[in-house]
């Protein structure tokens, strides 16, 4: 179990390294309140996240600090204060999924954040999406009526995001139970599935 979690440690090293570009990546939360600041020259160990979970979750960072804006097991959704999000609770993720949630950043706003859940493979809610408003509840943000729109039925609970070929916007793929993958624009415009 611990060369699993070691060899899982290295490998978001790895990806961290090889995509870091802005400080949006600058400060992550996983497992079982752990976390882990980029920000300093040396990484800092962090203990107080408010996640458990053994696999999927996501973080973002604000662009310009690197500090934390929020996180999600993909069911839950926590503030910079580890405090529940405000309409944060109840997202169609789910903390078994390999891969739990994906956050995307809408091009060109530091105030709306998309996050993209990945239910267990067959279930009757497979992907969906939510919108994050950071300008909701003091700066904090929160989830608006736009929270766990279906993509569609059944997937793989495999989520991933690739930036366009433009260099602004982003991919999100997706694999279906089949051997169909499938990918979403999210642009300045925002997200329309």
């Amino acid at each position: 179990m611990q060369t699993k979690k070691l060899l899982t440690l290295l490998l978001f090293l790895f990806i961290y390294v090889a995509g870091h570009s802005q400080n949006e990546a600058n400060t992550w939360y996983f497992g079982e309140n752990a976390g882990i600041d980029f920000n300093p020259a040396v990484p800092v160990p962090l203990l107080n996240g408010a996640l458990s979970t053994y696999e999927g979750c996501a973080s973002i960072s604000d662009p310009t600090t690197g500090q934390v804006l929020f996180y999600t097991d993909g069911m839950t959704v926590w503030n910079r204060q580890h405090q529940v999000m405000l309409n944060g609770n109840g997202l169609i993720g789910h903390w078994s999924t390999t891969q739990s949630a994906v956050i995307v950043p809408r091009p060109g706003s530091s105030r709306y954040y998309y996050i993209f859940t990945a239910a267990p493979a067959q279930l009757t809610q497979s992907y969906s999406y939510s919108e994050v408003d950071m300008n909701l509840d003091g700066g904090l943000g929160g989830i608006t009526t736009l929270k766990n729109s279906i993509l569609y039925i059944p997937g793989t609970e495999k989520l991933a995001v690739a930036c366009h070929g433009n260099g602004t916007d982003f991919w999100v793929l997706t694999h279906a139970y089949s051997s169909e993958f499938r990918a979403y624009h999210v642009s300045t415009a925002g997200f329309n599935p």
